[in-house]
């Protein structure tokens, strides 16, 4: 039941969105209360963002009625929505990486002084005033490309926070957020809260939603399924709601025989600008084990990603596989030693998003493919459709643009493409980043299945919970070092963080 001072704000009434044949909504009715943050959970593809889309002047319904403040509105573009005082920010960032954060914070509304011209003083001071709303502590001169990507995200916030919104759409704001970044994100809603905005927030999270939210709506596969106070809520009752079953037992744990040594990396320094992003990496993962890395934001895990792939380079040390060294620091060599890489940036690192789905999972094997320099459409097309099988892709067609798949979907891609490389050592950077409990625990059925095969697996979260269930062994970082290592059934959570925070290598260095 609503609690009697909740008014409604915001009313998307029995809306129903097709795109061709597929239905992505289904008379779905959503209320949004004022100065309550409105929680709308469900699995990837259920059809959150469609109806945010929709309600952010994106997207128009196929049928269904919007009520602001009890008037019927329709939107025709994100600038009329924002005219009523709706602003979203969405979960893939769309920052121009060659301008600056101020630049990037005021795009297509920059302060005007004399004779209409930029004010770009007073475009840096307000951007500066954003930016301490937020804890970030850089200069609003900074190009954005130069960021890392958690800080990105924030500037993403910044542009949405600096309109004068009442209704304010977060679509998974904290998938690339450090825990530090979270508690400031929550501490400014909270202040929205307090000075009457409407918060309709999107995540995947479920301690974070439960930590923040007042409400919490239900989707899936396209219609309304529940809604209530969060108050009357477990996390038990909304994984039940969400994916139609009890949350025990989502993710599969490995149970492979563990065999020889598959990947072995020895003292992997890289340089960064303020100092070494690695500092005397040393790791070993088996065949048929699954390694999780966990660290905060700036550990080094990425690079460490990336320096195994070949897009970063090593300043020293030893990357082996199969025993075998690998000399040669680029993407093909990489790939042709048995390595294979899931990006943690899946928009920008993974996808070739105007290339279809079949196109973006055959991308890196067009060679392998290929008969005298030929390739054949009919086995390209049987390798793509037997990719999207096995991983349960939900795509309406092999030939659908990429971007028309949810997130869960849009990664299990980039993962599909990885895997028919055949790798010996799977690399994973955040593979479940943005996605739902469905699809995470997707992830970790094709992960345990893939150490069973043989395979090692070595993947990096920041997700304490997802390292715990689906690692076997977990090398924690920090400041770009090895901090601890650990059985993943003989650790705690306490001990994971206590590594995270450390200032000492593995062995005692400082």
């Amino acid at each position: 039941m609503t609690p009697p001072d909740d008014r409604p704000i915001l009313v998307a009434r029995d809306i129903s969105k097709s795109y061709g044949g597929v239905r992505a909504l289904r008379n779905v009715t959503f209320t949004a209360y004022e100065g309550k943050v409105n929680v709308l959970v469900g699995e990837n593809g259920a059809g959150k963002s469609t109806l945010m889309k929709i309600l952010a002047g994106a997207e128009s319904p196929t049928s269904g009625t919007i009520l602001l403040d009890g008037e019927e509105v329709s939107f025709r573009s994100p600038r009329d929505a924002m005219s009523h005082g709706i602003g979203i920010i969405h979960q893939e960032l769309s920052l121009f990486p060659n301008l600056s954060i101020a630049e990037n914070i005021f795009a297509g509304r920059e302060p005007r002084g004399a004779l209409r011209m930029v004010d770009f003083a007073a475009e840096r001071a307000q951007a500066a005033a954003v930016l301490a709303r937020l804890g970030l502590r850089v200069d609003p001169a900074t190009p954005v490309g130069a960021l890392p990507i958690g800080q990105q995200q924030l500037v993403e916030i910044g542009r949405v926070l600096a309109e004068d919104v009442r209704v304010l759409i977060m679509d998974e704001p904290t998938s690339a957020l450090s825990n530090q970044e979270v508690d400031t994100l929550f501490e400014v809603m909270d202040d929205l809260r307090r000075d009457g905005v409407t918060v309709i927030y999107i995540s995947h999270r479920l301690e974070e939603f439960r930590r923040i939210g007042d409400h919490v709506t239900v989707l899936r596969d396209g219609g309304l399924v529940a809604h209530a106070p969060m108050t009357e809520t477990d996390t038990g009752w909304i994984v039940r709601q969400m994916v139609g079953r009890s949350q025990e037992g989502l993710f599969a744990h490995n149970s492979a025989e563990v065999g020889e040594a598959l990947l072995s990396v020895t003292d992997l320094t890289a340089p960064g600008p303020a100092g070494p992003v690695l500092d005397s990496v040393s790791l070993e993962v088996r065949q048929g084990e699954v390694v999780g890395v966990y660290g905060l934001m700036g550990a080094g895990r990425t690079e460490l990603m990336e320096c195994l792939m070949g897009s970063r380079r090593a300043g020293a040390g030893e990357i082996r596989v199969r025993g075998r060294l690998c000399a040669e620091a680029n993407v093909p060599a990489r790939l042709a030693a048995g390595l294979a890489l899931v990006p943690e940036d899946r928009q920008r690192e993974g996808l070739v998003q105007t290339l279809s789905v079949k196109d973006n999972v055959l991308l890196s094997s067009l060679t392998a493919l290929s008969r005298r320099w030929l390739l054949s459409p009919r086995r390209e097309k049987s390798c793509a459709r037997e990719q999207v099988a096995d991983l349960r892709i939900k795509t309406p067609a092999l030939d659908a643009e990429v971007t028309a798949l949810s997130g869960g979907n849009q990664q299990k891609v980039v993962l599909a493409r990885a895997l028919l490389t055949e790798p010996t050592v799977l690399l994973l950077d955040e593979p479940t980043r943005g996605v739902d409990v469905g699809a995470k625990a997707e992830i970790s059925r094709v992960i345990s299945d893939l150490a069973g095969r043989g395979l090692g697996v070595l993947f990096a979260s920041s997700e304490l919970a997802e390292v715990m269930a689906m690692a076997d062994r977990i090398l924690v970082m920090a400041k770009g070092r090895i901090t601890g290592e650990f059985e993943a059934g003989r650790v705690s959570e306490k001990e994971l963080v206590a590594a995270a925070a450390s200032e000492k290598a593995l062995g005692g260095q400082a």
